[in-house]
This record gives structure tokens, C-alpha cells and sequence, in this order.
């Protein structure tokens, strides 16, 4: 038998308490303090849901362990009691009221997916803003999830009665549950009337209707499981909430009513994509000049009959620019292109080295001697490589460097 009786078995509805100090353990520092106590409505971590928090006294109750036999460890801050004292305790009620929400709200959910698609579920988890269950659904679709949020309202708003019930190991084989239990002896069976049956340690509303409401946020493949994202109670108001002013803020911009938005951003989306694709052509069309512009101006080195090299060092271009910029140039047979650029700031260098096929060097080995110079990093193919570094100073080098590599080859 447990040392700490445990009251929220009986009362998922107890907030207040009185109990005696059996145990008191500080830690090095003495900052945090465990608390045993011969009886508790706190809640400890376990099955997914996390722990009720509140004062004993005037401590601050931070989080409770599940100790088993030796009973619920209250993690405290403040000063300690003293064992044998007589402590008053408080719940966090609105933590309280958002766990058992979810927490119910859970068992009426996967009991709809077994209801429905013979899908229990493998795991549980409540996050800080959402849920999580791994429900075993081999084909999942937005129809089918839909359903079971459907049938799991249904219930909801019913207002089912919630019941507890501690039944022997005999009484629970012959119980039609939602899923077996690891425990020995007898269990505590969470009954949610003419609907679900399932052992259960946690803290539940005392009908359904308590849950409020429950929505699906999303749900995804995961491990061979569907992981469904789901909110009750408060938190799909909360979630509304967040959802509504970000709709209501991108109908703004468009100078639109909130249910408008979506087809405006879809219509915004298509033109930005026709916009891109003119872009790209003008770039390259841009590109071909400047190409040209650098070869005639640009010192350029000639390695021999076949091959000639193009070097410079820009300032604030990006890796995309200098790539397009190199395939440019090395369009026309023979042509090497050497580009470097430098960040105004003069914190990193980035290089693009690329080769016509007829032209000689292998721009991967050149690449990765000029980021040694530069001390980064970088690589390719023979034909195209690609890198950078923080040593700034050191580009003029790096490029030089390169290009006389080609010109004189060891």
C-alpha cells in the first residue's frame, strides 16, 4: 500500500486539503524541497498527462512524482515543513480543469476511432498547447478523422455521466475495456457512460459535457501510427482564438473579409509564381550581358589555345547570382569562370568555380584548396563547385591562387 493516500482517485474535483508532513528532502542547495505527505489531491506526472501544481502553505508546489509504493513526492519552493506537521494544500484549479478536459476528452476520442474504425490507440501525450494520441488507423483521411471528432462531440455534448469504479482483476476480465492494464490487483475503471470503459489513473470530468468541445488540429503518418493533434475544452477557444486573428490579420492585407482571404492568398500565390518565372528569364537574359560585359572588361587569363579564365571578386552577391552568373560564362567554349564575393560586412567570402567542358582544371580540387585559404569549407563536381569562408582578406588570394593553378598545372 501506498504511503500517500490519494485523493484525486475518488475527486478529480478536490482542490483544497489538509494532510500531514511524513517526509522532507532537500537537495544540496536547498533551493527545492520533496514533500511527502500522508494524503494528497495533487496529481503526479504519469499516463501522458503532467502534474497538478499549487501551494502547501505558503510553499509553491512546482511539480509532483509519482514515488509508487513510497508514495508522491511534492517538489516545493519556499520553506520546508516539518515532518508531523498538519499542511493545508491547493490546487491550481484552471491547470486542474485544462488536464481533465484533455484528459477526458482523450478517452472519448480514441473510443470513437475504435467505435468507428476498430483504431485504438498505441500513446498519449499532453503538450503544453495540444494533445497528441498515435491511433493504430491503417488508412487515414480527413473524412475519417472528421468522423470521429463528429461522434466524440456527439458524446460531448450529451453530457454523458463520467463515472470511477475500482473493480477486481476477476470483475475487469469479464468488462468489455478499451484497453488491458499493466497493474496488478484492483483497478480503477474511468466509465463514461453506455460509451467507454477503460482503467485509468488520471483526473476526469465528472460528465462529458464538462469536456466543452474537441477539435483536430491535424494529423500526419508517424511510425507506421496515425499521430492525430487534438485540443478540448479551453484550448480549442484558445486555439480559436490565435487562428481567428491570424486570419482576421492576412483578410487585412488584402483589404478582405476573414472567409475571403484564402481564395485572394491562392490567386496572390499564381501571379507571384508567373512573376518568378518572367524573373528568372530576365536574369538570365541579364546574365548573358554581364557575361559578356566581364569577359571584355575582366582580366582574363589565357591557360592555352583552348581555355581562358575570368576572374573577379563582387560585393554582396549571393550564391545564386554568382552560379547564374558562371553559366553564363562558361556558355562560350573554352571559358573558366573564378567569381568570388564579399559580405559588406566583411564577415564571409563565397566562390563559384565553373568550367566549359572543353576547358581543363577540376573545379572540386580548386574549390577546396581556395576554402583552405579562406578557412571554410566547399566542393562539387569537376565541372562546378561551390564554397565560402570567414577569412575575407584572403579572396584576392584565393582566386589568384586558382587561377594560376590552371595556367601552370603541377
Amino acid at each position: 500500500m501506498s504511503m500517500t493516500e490519494r485523493l484525486y482517485y475518488h475527486d478529480s474535483h478536490l482542490t483544497e486539503f489538509d494532510a500531514r508532513v511524513l517526509e522532507v528532502e532537500a537537495d544540496a542547495g536547498a533551493r527545492r524541497v520533496a514533500v511527502t505527505l500522508d494524503r494528497t489531491a495533487f496529481y503526479p506526472t504519469g499516463g501522458g498527462q503532467p502534474s497538478d501544481t499549487g501551494t502547501l502553505d505558503g510553499a509553491r508546489v512546482i511539480e509532483c512524482i509519482d514515488r509508487e509504493e513510497a508514495g508522491v513526492w511534492h517538489i516545493i519552493e519556499g520553506a520546508p515543513p516539518v515532518v508531523g506537521a498538519r499542511v493545508a494544500g491547493r490546487i491550481d484549479w484552471p491547470r486542474r480543469l485544462d488536464h481533465l478536459q484533455q484528459h477526458t476528452g482523450q478517452h472519448i476520442l480514441s473510443q470513437a476511432f475504435v467505435r468507428l474504425f476498430d483504431a485504438p490507440t498505441r500513446a498519449f501525450r499532453m503538450l503544453e498547447r495540444a494533445c497528441e494520441i498515435d491511433v493504430d488507423l491503417r488508412e487515414p483521411s480527413d473524412e475519417r478523422i472528421e468522423q470521429a471528432v463528429a461522434l466524440a462531440n456527439k458524446i460531448i455534448w450529451e453530457d454523458r455521466p463520467v463515472r470511477v469504479r475500482q473493480v477486481s482483476p476477476r470483475e475487469a476480465a469479464a468488462l468489455p475495456l478499451r484497453r488491458d492494464s499493466a497493474r496488478t490487483g484492483d483497478l480503477r475503471i474511468i466509465e463514461i457512460e453506455d460509451f467507454d470503459l477503460s482503467p485509468c489513473g488520471g483526473t476526469h470530468a465528472a460528465r462529458a459535457g464538462e469536456v466543452g468541445i474537441l477539435a483536430v488540429r491535424s494529423w500526419e503518418r508517424a511510425k507506421n501510427l496515425t499521430r492525430v493533434e487534438f485540443l478540448a475544452g479551453g484550448r480549442v477557444h484558445a486555439d480559436y482564438r490565435r487562428a481567428n486573428h491570424t486570419a482576421r490579420t492576412v483578410a487585412a492585407l488584402f483589404s478582405a473579409g476573414r472567409d475571403d482571404a484564402p481564395e485572394l492568398a491562392a490567386r496572390l500565390v499564381e501571379e507571384n509564381k508567373n512573376l518568378l518565372r518572367r524573373l528568372r528569364a530576365l536574369e538570365e537574359i541579364a546574365a548573358r550581358v554581364e557575361a559578356e560585359e566581364l569577359i571584355q572588361t575582366a582580366s582574363v587569363a589565357v591557360a592555352d589555345a583552348h581555355t581562358r579564365i575570368v576572374t573577379h571578386a563582387f560585393t554582396e552577391r549571393d550564391a545564386e547570382s554568382l552560379k547564374r552568373l558562371a553559366l553564363s560564362i562558361i556558355s562560350r567554349p573554352g571559358h573558366i569562370a573564378l567569381l568570388g564575393s564579399r559580405d559588406a560586412d566583411g564577415r564571409a567570402a563565397r566562390l563559384v568555380f565553373a568550367r566549359a567542358p572543353e576547358a581543363r582544371g577540376d573545379m572540386n580540387m580548386l574549390m577546396r584548396e581556395a576554402c583552405a585559404l579562406l578557412e571554410g569549407r566547399g566542393g562539387g563536381r569537376p565541372d562546378l563547385a561551390q564554397g565560402g569562408g570567414t577569412n575575407v582578406q584572403k579572396l584576392p588570394d584565393a582566386l589568384r591562387a586558382a587561377a594560376a593553378r590552371i595556367v601552370a598545372p603541377e
